[in-house]
């Protein structure tokens, strides 16, 4: 991480204009730069076998087509890698550690040039599908709970929106005046496929000062019924299998619950008989988002158990009849309410909720075929 904190503030003075591109609350955080350490490392100690970790690949390549990362800024990035390097280990970077490290970027940028290739063609040859920023506009804005707010998007030129899996992500673009760069973030569409509109979701993070809550604050404030924003078309590999019909539990944390809401009205729709649980924990009832939708699933399926799970619950909270347990998701919990050995497990939320609920699944013998999981901004490690 020494040597991907130089990287990217070098980076950045050389090239500036790659802020329009790069999420600046998660360098501040310092998670980019964990994060790149993390997949630099791996692609180094499978070198002679990067098709070990080609999964992990996918996922960053499908973050990086959605970010519109393009073939033409690897040499930027493999030049200040190499500089970077150069500068944290000093006398110890010789010519043969840093043409090794030249010889193996090489190789590791250009598995990622030609999958975000076809992750572009597909993009683009889709029906009513587009590779670049599209532009979009908003036609409904709904109040899903005291920090959650839809915004319901159609494209502007009068064109259909394309298919897309449930679970999957698009990158919102715009400009947010006072700002030199443009901001882009990636949020999970929150509502099945096949409609002729996108839904996102978005939690209001912190205040508009802050780094993390610049852009929310400015949707959720400012950005309104007729407003335009720029979407790149849909991507991301953490989605439901529809060719199974196991029972299926999603365990969400807070703002965790956008892409597993997608998914479990797709199964309503397409799989009415599938056994479903839905978990959803959250501060209190105020926090809680699309409680009409997840009660009107029990009209459509025919195995459907919902628990609600409350931080802080108030008095009038306990009296909801999706209501379940006070404070945290335990292992105690689960073993008794949802621990299936044939289960497949779907949970998304913040980074110590993804640890807790994991460890606790893995505890109860649930096994990591059955478990998927997303991360909302750069792939941390869990293990940690």
């Amino acid at each position: 991480t020494e040597i991907t904190k130089v990287f990217y503030k070098n980076l950045f003075t050389s090239h500036p204009e790659l802020l329009n591109i790069f999420n600046q609350t998660n360098q501040q955080k310092g998670r980019q730069q964990t994060a790149l350490a993390n997949t630099v490392l791996a692609a180094a100690q499978n070198i002679d076998k990067l098709e070990t970790i080609l999964p992990v690949v996918k996922q960053i390549a499908q973050k990086h087509r959605s970010l519109l990362v393009k073939p033409e800024h690897y040499p930027i990035v493999g030049e200040h890698l190499l500089g970077a390097i150069k500068e944290v280990l000093g006398d110890a970077a010789t010519e043969e550690i840093i043409g090794a490290w030249a010889d193996a970027y090489g190789i590791i940028a250009n598995v990622f040039i030609d999958i975000e290739k076809e992750m572009y063609d597909d993009a683009s040859a889709q029906k009513n599908g587009w590779s670049d920023f599209k532009e979009f506009k908003v036609f409904e804005k709904v109040e899903e709970s005291d920090v959650i707010t839809s915004f319901y998007l159609i494209p502007s030129d009068g064109s259909a929106v394309p298919n897309y899996l449930p679970g999957q992500y698009i990158t919102v673009r715009s400009n947010i005046p006072g700002e030199k760069y443009l901001f882009n973030r990636q949020y999970s569409l929150s509502d099945v496929p096949n409609k002729e509109y996108f839904r996102i979701s978005v939690k209001k993070e912190a205040e508009d000062n802050q780094p993390e809550g610049k852009f929310s604050n400015y949707l959720h404030k400012h950005v309104n019924i007729g407003d335009t924003l720029e979407i790149t078309a849909p991507a991301g590999d953490f989605t439901l299998n529809l060719q199974t019909d196991s029972p299926v539990v999603f365990i969400s944390g807070g703002v965790g619950i956008t892409p597993l809401i997608s998914m479990a009205k797709t199964i309503a729709d397409n799989q009415p008989n599938r056994e479903v649980s839905f978990i959803s924990a959250s501060r209190n009832r105020k926090l809680q988002a699309f409680e009409t939708e997840l009660n009107l699933l029990k009209e459509q399926l025919t195995n459907y158990q919902l628990s609600f799970i409350y931080e802080n619950p108030s008095e009038e909270d306990l009296q909801n009849e999706n209501f379940k347990k006070p404070g945290y998701i335990d292992t105690e919990w689960l073993k008794n309410n949802s621990s299936d050995l044939n289960s497949d497990y779907y949970v998304c939320g913040p980074v110590p909720f993804l640890k807790a609920i994991i460890r606790s699944l893995k505890e109860l013998g649930i096994t990591d075929t059955q478990i998927h999981y997303e991360f909302f901004g750069p792939s941390m490690n869990l293990e940690a």
